[in-house]
């Protein structure tokens, strides 16, 4: 069986309590996925020093993280300092350079644990996009996430036993993209603060969720579907 534990929306909240019960967890799965708005800083802060979110993901082994709106920016220089000391991957499929259409970060990972072959894909919501007047201010671009998903998870899954979507849109949007996309086995979400006492089931493919500020932490068995779900308090 594969362990996974997921955490979302921290807003800054990691702190040394629930680092301690998140290590204690952490010894007992296989993967650990955080799905965005982890740092402190809001969406147009520009942060003077590395936010201390960082070296915490780094002792708890983070496996990978989508960025939420928090670790985003449309100015590249505020979107490294945000970013800056993370070491884990970072993954977004629908952030684009606006100069030439190029991928800021992937938006895939593929993992082999436990004998099962686990493709990971990972979108954000959309903060500037083509349709925007602010387009011609921003850096950067976000593609329509839900879209850019389905082409991910088509690439993706032929090669994998479990496709994990991290997301960072909502639980709306999650629900929209479990319609479009069946062959996403679990959705690991964020953005919504929605707290999900049990996955919430569309078709085959289970949403998670875990509220945010640190309040939960999901725990989640997988043996070919979602076999187990746990909401554990982290303070």
């Amino acid at each position: 069986m594969l362990r996974i534990l997921h955490t979302n929306d921290f807003h800054g909240m990691l702190d040394d309590g629930r680092e301690s019960v998140l290590a204690a967890l952490r010894k007992d799965v296989d993967l650990y996925f955080e799905c965005g708005d982890c740092v402190k800083a809001g969406n147009l802060a520009i942060p003077l020093k590395a936010d201390p979110v960082w070296p915490r993901l780094a002792r708890l082994e983070c496996t990978a993280s989508v960025l939420g709106n928090r670790e985003s920016h449309p100015l590249e220089g505020p979107f490294k300092a945000k970013i800056a000391g993370a070491t884990h991957p970072l993954l977004v499929g629908n952030l684009i350079r606006r100069s030439d259409g190029q991928a800021v970060l992937p938006g895939t990972m593929l993992i082999e644990t436990c004998g099962v072959r686990v493709g990971v894909i990972a979108v954000m919501v959309a903060m500037v996009t083509r349709r925007m007047a602010t387009r011609v201010v921003s850096q950067f671009l976000w593609e329509e996430p839900i879209g850019a998903a389905a082409a991910l998870a088509q690439q993706v899954r032929p090669h994998v036993d479990c496709l994990i979507a991290l997301t960072h849109i909502g639980f709306k949007k999650d629900e929209a993209l479990a319609e479009r996309c069946p062959e996403i086995d679990l959705i690991l979400g964020g953005h919504s603060h929605t707290v999900l006492e049990s996955a919430a089931m569309v078709g085959k493919t289970a949403i998670c969720q875990t509220g945010s500020h640190g309040r939960f932490a999901g725990v989640y068995g997988w043996d070919g579907g979602l076999v187990s779900y746990k909401l554990s308090p982290l303070s």
